[in-house]
């Protein structure tokens, strides 16, 4: 059985699979580069410690970042072993946590019920909060309040220990702990707490800290390069004498510093546990040479990285096609252009993506693709589990399983429309606040015809709870909808919006039922499964479809293509200061940026183009630009300085030239200056160094000055002649 399960793999990865487990235990650090078969070798590590009797299933973890990934190694191990799975645990960082509480929920000082707060749900109890305590939210916004909070956690820091030096963040401690308290209250934990209150668990209970460490001997860790402080802290802690990490990643695909990935701890995790013991995986079985070429030559510039060479064995292909624009418009009707011609070759729409650094920039590409009346679609857009129809439902849901939720409560007592207002909430809060309980609990209190209002309310969730124990999870969602008005609310307008909004809500029915027909993850920490489902629908991160079976160019930043790949790669916008962003500014953001533009061109199977425009109209403003760095960071032996004869101004259709006949730069904008200089013209400055002029003044012949942009050294008023500017 081993021995087929190696037959597919080349000598690196069966050398990374076959890794040997010994006393005491062998840690590994897998450099898997891009396109590099890393799910494969992370699966078939775990199959081939099955399959050789090295471990048993309840002795392994494997963790990565997204339910996709999660899902799709667990179907990929089910296919390589006739072992059950049902003790292996396999999850996100999140998911598996959750899991631990729901076992421990006491020992984690949580009730049974507990709730998981999204995102969104989050926000709103925090913006509860800061009207309860009469904050001021124009000087704490409850969104920056939300990451304060959520930042702390993910560094290990409860809010009694938050510093505070001054009024202002005296009062931001004292929301945190404000916010801490309401959701110990109210049974509720938010995804920052899932990790924090998990990685207390196992820091104050050594008995409970021993039994996991000796219960996994094996951890294999997905996407190292993404973990933050705290997710490599708890499975440190996880990690027993006898236990063996095995960690597969890429640092030179480590993009999401802005979440609180660490990229040390790859360092660190050579430094404390691999030694020599790191592998790279540098075969790539995606990319043609030229790109892979383009990418390595890249990445160099790079010095704080591990360090790995990407090969194939696929010939060198098509060399990079870049394309130089004067315009964002001119930009964005090459590539519809090179889209039409592509698909004219017999390549499907959906085998191209769109990509770019800043979501401002999808604009014009959005209007030039609609007007060409080329499908698209918007990676990204709205998840299953947060259209507001399926939040209201499963608000409902969630009262069903806690009365004690008051986020839950505030969003549907009035939803579908029940006659109670905002001072009758405000009363029934107050009433709340004053005999310590929850909003469910207060609402006998509250008199008028407000409370007869919400007593109504109280009686449709009553008889829900009450019907809960006898029928299916579906049956409930089902009986849910209707008990509750939401159906009959969005029947009563025939609009096409509402049309999807109940074709949705059967939809949430249907998932209920597919739920508990098949085997979860969560089978072992709880026999709920109303809890079980809400925890899924909080955790699950679904997907964007635009329509089933409908293929479309896709349009996404850089960080959602992470882990994604397409035929026909466009890069768009390298420009300085959008592409690397102006917000790098210092080496390590510097270095990330490259690594974004590493993991953006290896996204490529096929064709790469690289574009840029001479001027950009962001944030409502004309924008005049200079090349990206990058550009001069990949040897011109893998550059073709022009696209096809179907991608030139000299080909396109009369309407795209019509659009772009306009010059680059207004008329009002070109007076004569000194030297032959002209606003546009990239220039060179012995101190700034390179850069171009976006704007003049001239009080006379003798009086002129410019403002040129300098990229990473800032916009700059120079006086002629005396700045000596030289055409570049």
């Amino acid at each position: 059985m081993s021995d087929s399960l190696l037959a597919v793999l080349n000598s690196q990865q069966k050398k990374a699979v076959t890794l040997p487990v010994s006393n005491p235990p062998a840690h590994g650090l897998i450099l898997a580069g891009a396109g590099s078969g890393k799910t494969r070798v992370l699966t078939t590590r775990a199959a081939w410690l099955l399959a050789t009797g090295q471990s048993a299933p309840h002795a392994i973890l494997a963790v990565t970042f997204t339910n996709k990934a999660a899902h799709e190694m667990r179907s990929r191990l089910a296919s390589m072993t006739t072992v059950s799975l049902h003790a292996l645990w396999i999850g996100t960082f999140h998911g598996l946590c959750h899991r631990m509480l729901r076992l421990h929920h006491q020992e984690a000082n949580l009730p049974k019920t507990f709730q998981i707060l999204d995102r969104a749900d989050q926000l709103s109890a925090i913006k509860r909060l800061v009207k309860e305590m009469s904050v001021d939210d124009e000087k704490h916004p409850p969104r920056d309040l939300l990451y304060f909070i959520d930042a702390h956690k993910e560094e290990g820091i409860r809010a009694y220990a938050v510093e505070a030096w001054d009024n202002f963040s005296r009062q931001r401690k004292e929301i945190y702990e404000a916010y801490e308290a309401q959701c110990q209250r109210e049974g509720a934990v938010d995804f920052s707490e899932l990790l924090l209150r998990a990685h207390e668990l196992l820091s104050s209970n050594e008995p409970l800290r021993r039994h996991y460490q000796e219960r996994f001997r094996h951890i294999l860790i997905d996407e190292f390069q993404d973990t933050n402080r705290l997710q490599y802290e708890w499975l440190q802690l996880l990690a027993g004498k006898e236990t063996t990490l095995f960690a597969v990643g890429d640092d030179d695909q480590s993009i999401y510093a802005f979440r609180g990935a660490k990229i040390g701890n790859m360092r660190d995790f050579e430094r404390r546990y691999a030694g020599e013991r790191i592998i790279r995986l540098e075969q790539n079985y995606r990319s043609h040479g030229n790109i892979l070429g383009a990418a390595n030559a890249l990445i160099r510039h790079n010095r704080e990285r591990l360090g790995k060479n990407l090969w194939t064995e696929a010939d060198a292909g098509e060399p990079i096609r870049v394309f130089p624009a004067c315009s964002d418009l001119e930009e964005a009707a090459a590539i519809a252009e090179e889209i039409d011609a592509l698909k004219q070759d017999g390549n499907p729409y959906d085998s191209v993506a769109l990509l770019y650094r800043a979501n401002a920039q999808s604009r014009a590409l959005e209007h030039e693709l609609f007007i060409r009346a080329i499908p698209y679609r918007v990676y990204g857009g709205l998840r299953f589990f947060e259209r507001q129809e399926i939040k209201h439902a499963l608000a409902y849901l969630r009262l069903i399983a806690n009365p004690a939720d008051d986020t839950a409560f505030l969003r549907v007592v009035n939803f579908p429309a029940r006659g109670i207002g905002a001072r009758a909430l405000e009363s029934l809060q107050a009433i709340a606040r004053q005999r310590h309980t929850c909003l469910y609990d207060a609402a006998a209190s509250l008199s008028g015809k407000a409370g007869m209002a919400v007593s109504g309310f109280i009686r449709v969730v009553n008889l829900l709870r009450q019907e809960k124990a006898r029928l299916t999870l579906s049956e409930l969602v089902e009986q849910m909808l209707e008990s509750s008005g939401l159906t009959a609310h969005y029947q009563a307008d025939r609009k096409k919006e509402n049309q999807e909004r109940l074709e949705n809500l059967d939809e949430l029915i249907n998932a209920a039922a597919l739920f508990t027909a098949g085997e979860t993850d969560m089978a072992e920490s709880t026999a709920d499964p109303l809890l079980a489902f809400l925890s899924h629908a909080s955790l699950e991160a679904g997907e964007y479809q635009a329509g089933i079976n409908e293929s479309a160019v896709q349009l996404m930043t850089v960080h959602a293509a992470k882990g994604l790949e397409f035929d026909h790669v466009f890069i768009t916008g390298l420009e300085e200061g959008l592409f690397p962003h102006d917000n790098a500014v210092d080496d390590n953001a510097q270095e990330e940026e490259r690594r974004l533009m590493y993991v953006a061109m290896t996204r490529a199977r096929r064709r790469l183009y690289l574009t840029r425009a001479e001027s950009r109209l962001l944030h409502g403003q004309r924008r005049y630009c200079l090349p990206s760095r990058f550009f001069q960071e990949i040897p011109s032996e893998f550059l073709k300085n022009a696209f096809s004869s179907s991608f030139s101004r000299a080909s396109m259709s009369d309407a795209a030239a019509e659009r772009n006949a306009a010059p680059s730069f207004p008329p009002e904008k070109t007076p004569e200056l000194p030297g032959g200089l002209r606003i546009g013209m990239n220039v060179r400055h012995a101190t700034y160094g390179f850069g171009v002029i976006v704007d003049a003044e001239i009080q006379c012949a003798e009086e002129a000055r410019v403002q040129v942009n300098f990229g990473s050294n800032g916009m700059k008023w120079l006086a002629l002649p005396q700045a000596r500017l030289e055409a570049a």
